[in-house]
């Protein structure tokens, strides 16, 4: 007895439903397969041939399938793709023409059918449209002639990609406890200012070698210079050759021209340094740090004749000394009126120098010192040449060059820079309300002299005695006497005194 049956037909009439053929197809098969249990064919209602398969259950051909087999880890591959397209449209053309029908499909299935072979069969495409075709499975599209170079928009630049490349990033946490001793003291200031403190607290009999040896072996060239300065700060000039001498003692800290130079500059600066009669020989071989020095400290101490002796020496041995050096001397030489024409020669040394090099204190000392000797057109060329070197002036140098042009009694250009100070949003301090008050009594500009005045007060500036002086001036020109009255009687409350000389004084 079969426990399962297999049926295979097919047709070439018009077949009926489904349910007019399953009774006869039951009946022959049930008889064809009891009598021999081989597959047999039999005609049905309307003379259709039913062809039928029997298959016998047998349990190896049925077994369940392993779990490699019924779950496989991936699909299947699909067939290497032909690249010739031509090839593969046709091929599936024929294959859809050369499948078998079934005689059981209904009427609208074959218009289907009818319809797609003739849309197959009429689709002709053209070379060009089988070119571009082609080419998405080849590569890329062949552009028509035109823009090729098309050029782009740049990017919008990223933050990280601002920085310019190649500059090594900064570390912004170090772990100084990890340091070694060393890199924490040798050129910490703290610590070497500490250890000049130290050398001060030690009693008249005790050496520097007593707080020196026992960080000798965490310094290193040049740490020591810093604690020279300091000790000559201090006024232990003494003590600063003290600690030279023992630096001279130590193999790895010496030779050294900043301890050196720093223990010179201490010694002249305090008139200790023994000058030998041919100071020529003796600093033919010193380097310009250490002739540099030796020149500040000349300066410093007052000695200006040995200050200019030095300097003819390097002048004679065609030794180029700083800017800063001249700048500091002509300042010491222009506090002596006297003086004028070595302050001139100095300057017109400085004006040939094409390497003229002079941070923004210098060029405003030197300014003061043309205005004192009333040399204008100097302090307008030293404020061109600053500017023109890409300087930023500063309240000092605005201040000082409204005051030139106010001493040489150019108001209106004065006042032009006045605006110019303005504009760079300069904060003024007290010397500048001072000469821009000046300035408007000059002009005869009581509201604006009113006004910076006020300016002074809301700044939390105290008014001086020249400050009061001008005011009242100004106001007696005008005839405002009561205004001159109520400017007394404030001056007297801040302190200053305005007899009756100092009123008749400023009637003048």
């Amino acid at each position: 007895m079969l426990s399962r049956s297999c049926c295979m037909f097919s047709t070439t009439h018009e077949t009926l439903p489904w349910s007019s053929s399953t009774h006869p197809i039951s009946q022959s098969c049930s008889t064809s397969t009891a009598a021999s249990g081989t597959p047999s064919s039999s005609l049905g209602r309307r003379g259709e041939i039913v062809v039928f398969m029997a298959v016998c259950s047998n349990r190896t051909n049925h077994r369940k399938l392993p779990k490699n087999l019924s779950n496989p880890r991936r699909s299947k591959l699909p067939p290497d793709m032909d690249y010739s397209f031509k090839r593969i449209l046709y091929e599936d053309a024929d294959e859809i023409t050369q499948q078998p029908t079934i005689d059981t499909f209904t009427t609208a299935d074959e218009e289907i059918d009818e319809e797609l072979e003739v849309e197959v069969e009429e689709t002709i495409w053209e070379s060009d449209e089988m070119e571009a075709i082609s080419s998405l499975f080849k590569g890329r599209i062949p552009q028509k002639p035109g823009k090729l170079n098309r050029e782009r928009p740049l990017p919008l630049p990223l933050p990280y990609k601002i920085r310019p490349l190649g500059l090594p990033t900064p570390k912004r946490f170090s772990n100084v406890s990890r340091q070694s001793i060393s890199k924490q003291v040798y050129k910490n200031p703290t610590f070497l200012i500490g250890l000049a403190k130290e050398i001060q607290s030690l009693s008249t009999e005790e050496n520097v070698s007593k707080v020196l040896s026992k960080w000798g072996p965490f310094l290193r060239k040049g740490s020591l210079s810093l604690t020279i300065r300091e000790l000559g700060y201090l006024g232990l000039p003494e003590r600063a050759l003290q600690t030279f001498c023992w630096v001279k003692k130590q193999p790895h800290l010496f030779p050294d021209d900043h301890v050196l130079a720093s223990t010179i500059e201490v010694l002249a600066g305090s008139n200790e340094l023994k000058v030998p009669f041919d100071l020529d020989k003796f600093t033919g071989l010193a380097s310009r740090s250490v002739y540099e020095a030796m020149l500040r400290g000349f300066i410093k101490g007052g000695s200006l004749k040995l200050a200019l002796k030095l300097l003819s020496i390097a002048k004679g041995c065609n030794r180029v000394l700083g800017t800063g050096v001249y700048a500091k001397l002509i300042l010491e030489l222009g506090k002596d009126p006297d003086k004028s024409t070595l302050v001139l020669a100095l300057l017109e040394e400085l004006a040939v120098r094409d390497d003229l090099d002079l941070t923004p204190q210098d060029c405003t000392a030197i300014m003061k010192i043309c205005i004192r000797l009333g040399r204008f057109e100097i302090v307008e060329g030293l404020y061109d040449w600053f500017r023109k070197s890409g300087g930023n002036p500063s309240v000092v140098m605005y201040t000082t060059l409204i005051h030139c042009r106010y001493s040489a009694n150019k108001y209106r250009e004065a006042l032009a820079m006045l605006w110019e100070m303005e504009a760079s949003n300069c904060l003024f301090d007290l010397p500048a309300y001072r000469v821009v008050i000046k300035l408007f009594v000059g002009l005869n500009d009581v509201p604006r002299a009113i006004r910076y005045f006020s300016k002074l007060k809301e700044a939390g500036f105290r008014p001086t005695f020249d400050i009061y002086c001008s005011l009242i001036k100004i106001y007696m020109a005008s005839g405002r006497l009561a205004k001159c009255e109520d400017i007394r009687k404030e001056a007297e409350m801040a302190g200053f005194r305005l007899n009756e000389h100092t009123m008749s004084k400023l009637q003048q």
